[in-house]
């Protein structure tokens, strides 16, 4: 085989014919066209967490707020472009592709420091791909994509090459978006005790100050290795991200309210209508903003477990969709702002190629019958569905109170077919802990989105048994399966959500969720003392994009000062 040398700072390896080197010729380090050059670092953003999350590792807590805060710690391989979403360096400053579809080598920039001044190394690349895919360490969903990899070789201090076993399209994005963790911090540690504690990182920001159950901020780090490229200005402007914690979404409004908070996207559609009016909105103190963006939409619903009785009859699951008075809630409850759902993977779907699953209506009829074929017969002296001497009663986990009202006109009308359902209330990291072991019987679950779709975590059915995993409902199909196996050798991504499509369907016929509803806009309030690019928020992003695009503009604040001072 004939190679050409590639000598790269401390080493040479060897670049077999055929394989792709990139970047490609003629790509240099360009500023991020969704980033301001009028953006200016310092000062502070403080926002609205969540409840307190188990983890702040993500590989632990595959949750979106550990997501956030991880990422802006450790970097992966790879980045991606904010418009065209095509690879670019990240950590590595050089990369391979096999012409065999299987083999990724990586070439560490060799400027890459940890913030110990310790150089980022391919042993810290092996150690990370180990730590997650080690039996013992609760990295479920992490372990999905890299499973197809042997574990790294390498090949130099800063040269590392992943072999997959089988193609896939998602090996470069499994292989380039391993966060890569420092070895020598932490390989001494149980993983699955590394919480909280983040003393070395290799991102632009570090760990500051933590308040279990209060806040927790990050401090913008002057010393990040890549502080200095291009791509960087204009990014991640904050000198402090201050994320607070609060257990329902009511309270964090109130403390938004009082300036506590500087940003606060709304989730509530009664918040929305009826508490954004007043002084501070009509004299502009605070900015009400509808923003339209091309994010993907996710989904949300109540997962129901498919692995215990009643819940793997789909006659049952099915009956319980019809059960859900959906249009009443939009309409009583959120003003008819949100669409219902009627996919998985809404936004595979357009005019020109609708939807074809039909929209489970509310139906009491329907489900009673459904649930009389299922063996569910009406007690003649109490009205409870019973089978086989046992009373249909289910518990709904929950770990938000403002569900509430939603869950109670969901129980009247359980109890009106006879069905019992009681509400389990945990806070987040309880509620965490008993889906790790399967241990409820249905709960609300929302999930995001990606632009490129990968059906397998959450639809195969290897998958189902997988702890910590995002197979919650331990939904099995043989004829997902197999679309999954077809769809991993597709690269062409249109050809891949056209299987996506089919899966939906199957999928949806079997009614692993009684699915809700949702938005495709961010609903956004914020203290107007902040510079903010022309898109207001990134192409493909939500309201988190907001902390690494805007920034802190010293003549807005004192502006809004004066003005709340003399109340114009």
């Amino acid at each position: 085989m004939r190679c050409c040398l590639l000598a790269l700072g401390l080493g040479a390896v060897l670049v077999a014919r055929g394989e792709e080197v990139f970047p490609k010729p003629g790509w240099s380090d360009q500023p991020n066209p969704l980033a301001s050059p009028h953006a200016e670092p310092g000062g502070e953003l403080c926002v609205f967490a969540g409840q307190y999350p188990k983890s702040f590792n993500v590989y632990l807590d595959n949750n979106a707020f550990s997501a956030e805060l991880f990422g802006a710690m450790y970097e992966s391989l790879l980045s991606m472009h904010p418009l065209t979403l095509e690879y670019e360096p990240g950590l590595a400053e050089k990369w391979t592709l096999g012409a065999d579809k299987k083999t990724f080598t990586f070439w560490i920039d060799p400027r890459a420091r940890w913030s110990d001044g310790r150089p980022v190394t391919a042993a810290d690349v092996r150690w990370t791909f180990d730590a997650i895919m080690n039996p013992t360490n609760l990295t479920g969903p992490h372990k999905v994509a890299l499973e197809t990899f042997l574990p790294p070789e390498i090949l130099g201090e800063r040269v590392v090459r992943f072999t997959a076993r089988e193609v896939h399209w998602r090996n470069l994005m499994a292989a380039g978006g391993l966060q890569i963790l420092p070895k020598h911090a932490f390989e001494n540690k149980d993983f699955n005790k590394i919480n909280f504690e983040f003393p070395v990182v290799s991102g632009p920001y570090r760990l500051g100050e933590v308040r279990e159950g209060l806040y927790v901020t990050l401090e913008r780090r002057p010393d990040w290795w890549n502080r200095h490229a291009r791509r960087s200005a204009g990014v991640g402007n904050f000198q402090t991200l201050k994320f607070k914690f609060f257990a329902e979404q009511e309270n964090a409004f109130e403390a938004f309210k009082k300036g506590e908070l500087d940003l606060f996207p709304v989730y509530m559609a009664r918040l929305w209508v009826n508490e954004t009016g007043g002084e501070k909105f009509e004299k502009n103190w605070i900015v009400k903003q509808k923003v339209f963006t091309y994010r993907p939409i996710g989904f949300q619903g109540f997962a129901m477990n498919m692995r215990r009785p009643p819940f793997d009859d789909r006659r049952v699951r099915r009956a319980l969709c019809h059960l859900l008075n959906r249009e009443r809630m939009n309409a009583t409850l959120m003003y008819n702002q949100y669409f219902l759902h009627r996919s998985y993977y809404e936004d595979l779907y357009t005019p020109s190629n609708p939807c074809p699953n039909e929209l489970i209506s509310f139906d009491k009829e329907a489900a009673r019958k459904l649930l009389a074929e299922a063996g569910w017969k009406a007690n003649p002296q109490t009205g409870a569905l019973e089978k086989d001497g046992r009373r249909f009663t289910f518990r709904f986990l929950n770990r938000d109170a403002s569900s509430g009202k939603f869950l109670s006109i969901f129980a009247e009308d359980l109890k009106d077919v006879g069905i019992e359902m009681v509400i389990d209330q945990k806070d987040w990291a309880a509620w965490a802990r008993d889906m790790d072991e399967f241990n409820y019987d249905m709960t609300w679950a929302a999930w995001g989105a990606g632009f490129f779709k990968d059906p397998e975590g959450m639809w195969s059915s290897k998958e189902a048994d997988r702890r910590g995993g995002s197979n919650i409902t331990g939904f099995k199909d043989p004829r997902v399966d197999e679309l999954i196996e077809t769809q991993k050798t597709i690269f062409d991504l249109e050809r891949r959500n056209a299987i996506c499509r089919q899966i939906d369907q199957l999928v949806y016929e079997q009614c692993p969720y009684i699915l809700l509803w949702n938005i495709n806009y961010v609903r956004l309030l914020y203290w107007n003392k902040f510079g903010t690019p022309p898109t207001v928020l990134s192409r493909f992003g939500d309201d988190s994009s907001a902390y690494w695009l805007w920034w802190y503009d010293a003549d807005s604040a004192d502006d809004l000062r004066t003005a709340m001072k003399n109340n114009t």
